[in-house]
Order: structure tokens, then C-alpha cells, then sequence
């Protein structure tokens, strides 16, 4: 078994701020905010009516009518994000490569949840035999992942990680570990969600795990703030593709980040709430660190899961202080949920595309709405204007219900 560098070569994006990562990533840098009232679905009667929607995307602008029909939404943005991260990565010609070595791991939480409430509700309301022969097909957790490989024709692993919302960074180092140890040369990796549905939107409310800033939506994702009041709910895609190094370069390929290091813990505590102390998520970060090779010191910028909760914020915080020790007084920290809500599986394939920018642009997003600082909230976390950045080495960070922590570390080629 061989020890491989792995690279960002291509990525690609579907989310409320843009669609396509250059669309995304100047709205996201000129601090404009993709939370808006819920226009999918009469949202009146929900005490959260507002969400980090895609409400540009036009399926049928990205497919025949025909595909389209076949794919829930959260296929369709996993689909569209794929096809630029592999155009991008100028890998979309079929006689290029051995596709037997090109394969896609994709995250997702939730899976085809409007499929399934559509079909249930026909079932319910026209009986059995007019439930769609599609069903099963488009609501799967790994349609995503499957009609990606049939799509980009990818033949060697295809698989899908489903741990909440560390979903995508999950599946992002099940990809990092094919290429690294020499089971592929290229996997395309990340992850889409498409939850902001009538029970998607029920469910968290119900939780009181949302925001009810109903008449400031821009200003409702307020991460790490004193006033914040729960999650924004945004559906999307990011994806990348992660290559072996010398395989990008003999082949010429524009390398925009490398891939250095993964953490994984898990909490063991509660299902749905961090661990106050942020031990598991320290100790992800730590882990990633180590793997890379690298001093503590050496990060510069982390881009936060940061989902705007009471709980969630502050135990991140905590986290970082635990991990990083002194060091962490000196990092740039920030979260570009700020800006799109929270993505659940997806977001952690949108962050590190967020992320990569940010070490290409030596630029690092800002954490948008964030006037006064949370109590124990006392970390330098970019307050509502970008920041000049040389930036080398940064971690992205994922936690999701289960107790999942996840991060990874990319790095500056030079």
C-alpha cells in the first residue's frame, strides 16, 4: 500500500449564493446573503419560513426533460456540481484515463426526501397503484452518488456516506484515503441535500432547532453572535475532484489546493447535541493536524461548522480553544453559513470548496451578521467584512447529529 499526495483539481457548486464556484464565492466575499422567504412550498403556516433555498436553479436547464423526471433534487444538484467540478478539472472527455480508476464518493444526510413525501402523499391520496415506479430510484441515499458515476462515466468505487451533517467530509476522506492508498487516481467527492421540504422544514421546527427571524432573513444566520436563535435550513451541492498529484500534473491539470490530513471522533454522548467540553471535535481537529504533519501553529484559517445554535456555537468554540491552546487566540475562524444557511450532508462539500477559495484568493470569508459576541464567543471570527489572508495551511470543520465530528485539512501548493 502506497502513500500518495492527493489534490484539488476541479469543484463544482449548486447553492443559494450562486451556481457556479465563481458566482458563489464573489457573493459570497462581497457579503451578500442567500437566505430568503421559502418560495418551494406555502411555508406560511411554519414558525420558520425562511431558508437558504436555490430558487434559480432551473433542472431543466442542466437536463432533458426525461432525466429530470428520474432524479429528485438532491441528485440534480449533486449531478450539476459534479459535471463543473469535472469540467473544471478538464476531465469530462471519455477517452481520457482509465474510468475503471475514476470513481465518486458522495455525502448526504437526508437522502430523496421530496421524493418520498411526494410519493407518500399519492399513496395516501390515489392508492398504490399510482405511486411512481421511480420511487425507489430518486429517493435513495446514493442516487446521488450513482447517477454521478453513470453521468461523468466513472467505473471504479462509487460509494455514499450518510453521517448527518458530517456527511460530505466523511465521504471526502473515504475518497482521500482511495487516492492516497493507490484504489484510484481520481474520485469525485463531496455532498448535496436537497431537505427544504414541507417535513424537512416541520421536523427541525419542531425541534426548535431553527430560526424564526422571519421578517430579517438575511440577518438570521447569526453565527456566534449574542442574539442568535437557531439554524437557517439551505439545501445545494458542492463537489470536488481529488487526484493523485503526479497524475494531475503529467496530465497538466491546474492544482488549486492539496489534501493533507483528516480527523474523525465521535462524541458517544447525546444524538442531537454537541459535547459541551468540545472533546470529540478537539480531538478531530488534532488528528487532521497530525496526519498532515504539521504544527498546531502552522493552521492559519479554520472555516467553521459554525451552524448559528446556542449550543453548537459555543461548544465549537470551545474546541478550538482546547485544541489549539494559545495558538487559537491567533486564527482566523469563520462560518460561511452566515451566508446560505446550513446545508446538513451538503455542507461540508460547500465549505470546502469556501475554503479552497480562501487559500487561493488569500482571502478568508467573513461570518456575516455578527455584531456582539456570544459569551464565551471570543474567538477572532472575521466579523461581517473579509479579511486579506495569506493562507497555507486551514481546516474545515463538520459535526452532525450521531455525535459525528469530522475535519479536514487543505493546504497551499507551491
Amino acid at each position: 500500500m502506497s502513500d500518495r499526495r492527493v489534490v484539488v483539481t476541479g469543484m463544482g457548486v449548486i447553492t443559494s449564493l450562486g451556481e457556479t464556484v465563481d458566482d458563489f464565492w464573489s457573493n459570497l466575499i462581497a457579503g451578500k446573503s442567500g437566505v430568503c422567504p421559502i418560495t418551494l412550498f406555502d411555508a406560511a403556516q411554519y414558525d420558520s419560513r425562511i431558508g437558504g433555498e436555490c430558487a434559480k436553479f432551473d433542472p431543466d436547464a442542466h437536463f432533458d426533460r426525461k432525466a429530470s423526471k428520474r432524479l429528485d433534487r438532491f441528485a440534480q444538484f449533486a449531478v450539476a456540481a459534479a459535471r463543473q467540478a469535472m469540467s473544471q478539472a478538464g476531465l469530462t472527455d471519455n477517452d481520457f484515463g482509465d474510468r475503471k480508476r475514476m470513481g465518486c464518493i458522495i455525502g448526504s444526510g437526508i437522502g430523496g426526501m421530496l421524493e418520498f413525501e411526494q410519493q407518500y402523499l399519492r399513496l395516501l391520496e390515489k392508492g398504490p397503484s399510482k405511486v411512481s415506479a421511480f420511487t425507489i430510484p430518486k429517493l435513495m441515499i446514493n442516487a446521488g452518488a450513482g447517477n454521478i458515476a453513470i453521468d461523468c462515466n466513472l467505473r471504479g468505487i462509487s460509494s455514499t456516506v450518510g453521517t448527518a451533517c458530517a456527511s460530505a467530509c466523511h465521504a471526502m476522506r473515504d475518497a482521500y484515503e482511495a487516492v492516497r492508498t493507490n484504489r484510484a487516481d481520481v474520485l469525485v467527492t463531496g455532498g448535496s441535500e436537497a431537505a427544504l421540504s414541507p417535513l424537512g422544514l416541520s421536523a427541525f421546527c419542531a425541534m426548535k432547532a431553527l430560526s424564526t427571524r422571519n421578517d430579517d432573513p438575511t440577518h438570521a444566520s447569526r453565527p456566534f453572535d449574542r442574539d442568535r436563535d437557531g439554524f437557517i435550513l439551505g439545501e445545494g451541492s458542492g463537489i470536488l475532484v481529488f487526484e493523485e498529484y503526479e497524475h494531475a500534473r503529467k496530465r497538466g491539470a491546474k492544482i488549486y489546493a492539496e489534501v493533507l490530513g483528516f480527523g474523525a471522533t465521535t462524541d458517544a454522548g447525546h444524538i442531537a447535541q454537541p459535547a459541551e467540553d468540545g472533546s470529540g471535535a478537539a480531538e478531530s481537529m488534532r488528528q487532521c493536524v497530525e496526519e498532515a504533519g504539521l504544527n498546531l501553529e502552522d493552521v492559519t484559517y479554520i472555516n467553521a461548522h459554525g451552524t448559528s445554535t446556542g449550543l453548537g456555537d459555543l461548544a465549537e468554540t470551545v474546541a478550538i480553544k482546547r485544541c489549539f491552546g494559545p495558538h487559537a487566540k491567533k486564527l482566523a475562524v469563520s462560518s460561511t453559513k452566515s451566508s446560505i444557511g446550513h446545508l446538513l450532508g451538503a455542507s461540508g462539500g460547500v465549505e470546502a470548496v469556501a475554503t479552497v477559495m480562501a487559500i487561493c484568493n488569500s482571502t478568508a470569508p467573513a461570518t456575516m451578521n455578527l455584531d456582539n459576541p456570544s459569551e464565551g464567543c471570543d474567538l477572532d471570527y472575521i466579523p461581517n467584512t473579509p479579511r486579506d489572508l495569506r493562507i497555507k495551511y486551514a481546516i474545515s470543520n463538520s459535526f452532525g447529529f450521531g455525535g459525528h465530528n469530522a475535519s479536514i485539512l487543505l493546504g497551499k501548493v507551491e
